[in-house]
């Protein structure tokens, strides 16, 4: 089974359409990660999309937070801000669905999906001092997850070696091949579609290749102009908007 994993779209349509064109073909099912909402121009377009591609969907920070969950809070102002304005874009049937989205762990066939970390839902899974102590406890083999924005993850080697999975710059499409060896347990993040923050602003996607163990890392560049355009007309903070040119 080939399995498309997203997360982190934040309502930035472009960059959802233009994974879903460089994906098409390439997998069999699609799973989410949480974090549909939130940020972007475009929160209404991208559940509904979104809905119609996937069957397994867990819930992240700005879903919960732009339909009414938790309070935000817990947010910085430039991401409250967002969170209102999404508040009051979302229709009812979307405020619904997001609502109804469960939080993760959610157990598939062979791994798990988790928007921060299996223990902690808002997590963030950083480096050694947070992944480590999920990959020795861990009872998958797989854990995927998102939050973070920045494409990799980390694995423990059979022997107990820890190990960050770096995915270096490269061309658009394929631009890493990971070999899952036996015996090793591996945290994978498939990278941000909406708002990536590992300096590489290109929308991140990757797929899990079950029968062939593997898993691929993908970027794509969308029109990013567009999206910001969207964003300055929707009056959200500018430094949402110029954030997504930097990949931070």
């Amino acid at each position: 089974m080939r399995i498309l994993i997203l997360s982190d779209i934040h309502s930035n349509l472009e960059a959802f359409e233009k994974y879903m064109e460089l994906a098409e073909g390439r997998y069999e099912r699609a799973v989410c990660l949480g974090d549909l909402v939130g940020y972007g121009p475009d929160p209404n377009a991208v559940v509904e999309r979104l809905r119609q591609v996937t069957d397994a969907v867990i819930r992240g920070n700005h879903d919960k937070a732009c339909s009414g969950l938790t309070d935000a809070g817990d947010f910085n102002l430039l991401a409250r801000l967002a969170t209102d304005w999404t508040r009051k874009q979302l229709t009812p049937e979307n405020i619904s669905y997001l609502r109804s989205l469960p939080e993760g762990p959610l157990v598939q066939e062979g791994f798990q999906l988790v928007h921060g970390s299996p223990e902690r839902e808002d997590e963030y899974l950083f480096g050694a001092a947070q992944a480590l102590p999920e990959l020795r406890k861990a009872t998958f083999q797989i854990t995927l997850f998102g939050h973070t924005h920045r494409q990799g993850g980390f694995l423990m080697h059979a022997h107990g070696r820890f190990q960050t999975i770096h995915i270096p710059p490269a061309k658009d499409g394929l631009v890493e091949t990971l070999e899952l060896e036996a015996g090793a347990r591996y945290l994978i993040n498939p990278g941000s579609v909406g708002q990536p923050r590992d300096g590489d602003w290109r929308a991140g996607f990757a797929v899990l290749d079950q029968k062939a163990k593997q898993v691929e890392y993908y970027r794509t560049r969308y029109d990013l102009a567009v999206t910001q355009t969207k964003m300055m007309q929707a009056r959200l903070p500018e430094p949402l908007i110029r954030r997504l040119e930097l990949g931070r």
